[in-house]
């Protein structure tokens, strides 16, 4: 196979530059004969080994879908397909070029679009999904990868190869490629194998809305089983509970987007749309402005944070108070029944028990701890005074409970972590204080055999019956 900067033409189109390449495909940029404007070619080539007879069925019958699909849909957010052609070895499909990027490229909490475009953006996508179901056509692959944006918020819908035709009423029409879709980006009921309609395409699009408004995907897990278990029973974390400039009715938006319940779904996209706009002109767009991540690189800096993501950073910054305390201050009193715990981010303080110092801790170091772990009698162990002035995270115990069960998982291990740490320090603090030790008679570790009663030593005689 030509690599794909050798590659001259494709059918009767001349290929200026390669576009990018991708697991199936490479998509180019290319001339086409009696056309004034360049177009996107998107190839694929079929290999010819008998292993890979199924796959290359496969992809024969999503480029004919999105064949067919494309004389169906003609609207001004949805990639126009002008030709679509079916080879024996290879097949492409030649349609508009759009000089956009893929919304994953604002997906990251460090990228992030403003409020006003975010919204902007997904109800076009919403207009657009509805007037496919009106023509009998559902995506069932949307995701940030499949949606180009431009400068000027133009908005295309692309890659309708998964879509499903429901004017077709087949069995094999509708269900050819089990599990089609990005596993992510599905809808519990598209997972399950239920028969679909436009209601799965706008429980994808709300995800995708959660992406841009957060950062992060609405379920995570360290595999494909536990986020399959969480789209179909878990409840996903609100967007102001990460992003603290998401207004509250946003947060109704993707409840209502991200039912388990169809029948509680938002019932097409025009009623999504609806919604969007309302929230649309309650923002205003000079408010946005960039992160300050000057608080952000001084947590990544402190030990206890090791192991904490960036947006999870983001939300310690919310959930928590950062304060600026002076010196020679009662941080905490011994005996109060208190459970919140702090970060101590510069300085230095002293812990004590009675009259009686126990240690000093500085940059990076957790206060108040004990308190929170011991839920059970949440009271203060021991006082904390400033020595030097300090920045400090306070921690509200309530607070931390309403954070994204990632963040509070971390914050569990850390802080555990940190208290048997501490115990440890402790025996040994404690060891210089005590008697002698007893000194053991055999200093090899003793080690014992365990004989199985039911099973007679080999050279006993079998028992005779009587």
């Amino acid at each position: 196979m030509k690599r794909v900067d050798e590659i001259e033409y494709i059918g009767q189109y001349r290929v200026i530059r390669a576009l990018g390449q991708g697991a199936t495909a490479a998509v180019y940029l290319a001339e086409a004969p009696g056309r004034a404007e360049p177009v996107a070619i998107k190839l694929v080539r079929f290999g010819g080994g008998a292993d890979e007879a199924q796959w290359t069925r496969r992809l024969k019958k999503l480029f004919a879908t999105e064949g067919a699909m494309a004389r169906k849909l003609d609207h001004p957010n949805i990639i126009r397909i002008h030709d679509t052609v079916l080879e024996e070895d290879q097949a492409y499909i030649v349609m508009e070029y759009v000089a956009g990027r893929e919304l994953s490229n604002f997906c990251a909490f460090n990228t992030l679009l403003p409020l006003h475009r975010v919204v902007g953006i997904v109800f076009k996508c919403c207009l657009a999904l509805d007037y496919a179901f009106k023509q009998g056509v559902i995506h069932r692959d949307i995701k940030p990868a499949n949606i180009l944006v431009d400068e000027a918020d133009n908005v295309k819908i692309m890659d309708f190869g998964l879509a499903l035709n429901t004017a077709k009423k087949s069995e094999t029409d509708s269900t050819f490629i089990m599990g089609v879709g990005s596993p992510a980006y599905m809808s519990p009921e598209q997972i399950k194998g239920y028969p679909l309609n436009q209601k799965t395409d706008l429980y994808s699009l709300g995800v995708v809305l959660f992406n841009l408004l957060t950062g992060r995907l609405p379920f995570r897990a360290v595999n494909t089983a536990q986020l399959v278990y969480k789209i179909i029973n878990a409840e996903p974390p609100m967007p102001s509970q990460i992003n603290p400039n998401v207004p509250a009715s946003m947060d109704k938006i993707i409840r209502r987007a991200l039912e388990k319940d169809l029948y509680s779904r938002y019932r097409n996209g025009a009623e999504m749309a609806q919604d969007l706009s309302a929230v649309r002109y309650q923002v205003v767009d000079d408010n946005w402005v960039a992160l300050d991540t000057t608080r952000l690189h001084a947590l990544r800096k402190l030990d206890f944070f090791r192991g904490f993501e960036e947006l999870e950073l983001w939300e310690v910054l919310r959930i928590s108070t950062w304060r600026e305390i002076p010196a020679d201050v009662l941080l905490m009193r011994e005996g109060d029944e208190e459970s919140d715990f702090g970060i101590i981010v510069e300085g230095e303080v002293e812990v004590s028990v009675g009259d009686r110092v126990i240690c000093r801790l500085g940059v990076g170091e957790v206060v108040g701890e004990l308190a929170y772990l011991n839920q059970e009698a949440p009271r203060r162990s021991a006082s904390v005074v400033t020595l030097t002035p300090i920045v400090y995270l306070d921690v509200n115990k309530a607070a931390l409970a309403l954070a994204t069960e990632e963040c509070f998982q971390r914050f569990q291990k850390n802080l555990v972590a940190t208290a048997i740490k501490r115990l440890i320090a402790a025996d040994h603090a404690l060891s210089s204080l005590g008697e002698e030790a007893r000194k053991p008679s055999a200093t090899d570790r003793l080690e014992i055999e365990l004989e199985l009663l039911d099973e007679p030593p080999a050279d006993a005689e079998p028992s005779k019956e009587a």
